[in-house]
């Protein structure tokens, strides 16, 4: 009897940060095998534009179907604004319909529903997921009575590449921040941390968040999210193998990636660099 071949769930990310949501998927469906691709060599994804944004990230979805992958999600804030969507509705019937492509933001849009009380939540992001307007629309989509507020933090994520997240020099700025979030609309209630880089701050940015004010980080959201869409499509749940194997893969330097990766995923990594641009043949 011919073994089923390994079909992992791919995870994608420009760089560290969807590390975090693998984090949560894998403690809360371990019995999955996941496939982990860093696009590193051209991270940043958050300054670039939807046009370049859209392209990488087309390569690095293809590049996970070819290792076998029939689910992917993007875990990355800035893919799933800015190329999600052109992903579904395009490139899925020419590539594969029967293959899916999931984003973060929907699933953080739906949550903040049952927890905002004021009907006012804000949102922290990169510039470019703030530009894009995603959260606002998503979340307005689904309740169109809540009024989103949004925030750029442009150095937040270089604070948590270069390991400052932890450090005193990072109160600065994630105080900054929030007093620029707040004084949009002191009735905030919510914040949704709109960026998968941005758990690695959360002791800090607990520590100068208004009280009582509901912090929402992404990972255990897309994880409980993925539970109940796969429960709803048990064609696409079938086709995931199930031997708990986790892989990592990026188009940088692995052992930079491995360094830096196991601050994001909580543990050892042993990553292989690999390309994912189309080889031109002529």
């Amino acid at each position: 009897m011919s073994q089923k071949p390994s079909s992992p769930i791919g995870v994608f990310d420009s760089g560290y940060g969807g590390l975090t949501i693998l984090k949560e998927l894998v403690k809360t469906l371990p019995e999955y095998d996941y496939l982990y691709l860093g696009d590193n060599a051209r991270a940043p994804y958050g300054t670039r534009s939807y046009d370049t944004v859209y392209k990488f990230t087309l390569e690095c979805v293809r590049y996970l179907f070819d290792a076998g992958c029939q689910l992917v999600i993007l875990a990355c804030n800035t893919a799933s604004a800015k190329a999600l969507r052109t992903i579904q509705q395009h490139d899925l019937a020419l590539i594969d319909p029967n293959r899916r492509v999931l984003g973060v933001i929907r699933p953080s849009a739906e949550a903040v529903g049952a927890l905002t009380q004021t009907q006012s939540v804000g949102v922290l992001g990169t510039t470019g997921t703030v530009k894009s307007e995603s959260y606002v629309i998503e979340i307005q989509k689904l309740f169109p009575h809540i009024h989103v507020l949004q925030q750029d933090c442009p150095m937040w994520v270089p604070l948590v590449e270069n390991g400052e997240y932890d450090s005193l020099g990072a109160d600065y700025f994630i105080q900054e921040s929030l007093a620029k979030l707040f004084v949009q609309d002191a009735a905030i209630d919510t914040v949704i941390l709109g960026c998968t880089h941005y758990p690695l701050l959360i002791n800090k940015i607990r520590q100068f968040l208004p009280a009582g004010v509901c912090l929402v980080s992404q990972g255990e959201i897309v994880a409980h999210s993925l539970v109940d869409y796969l429960r709803r499509h048990p064609d696409i749940d079938e086709k995931c193998s199930k031997s708990r194997t986790r892989s990592f893969l990026t188009t940088d330097n692995n052992d930079i990636f491995d360094q830096h990766a196991a601050v994001f995923f909580g543990e050892r990594v042993s990553s292989t660099q690999v390309s994912v641009t189309p080889r031109i043949v002529g």
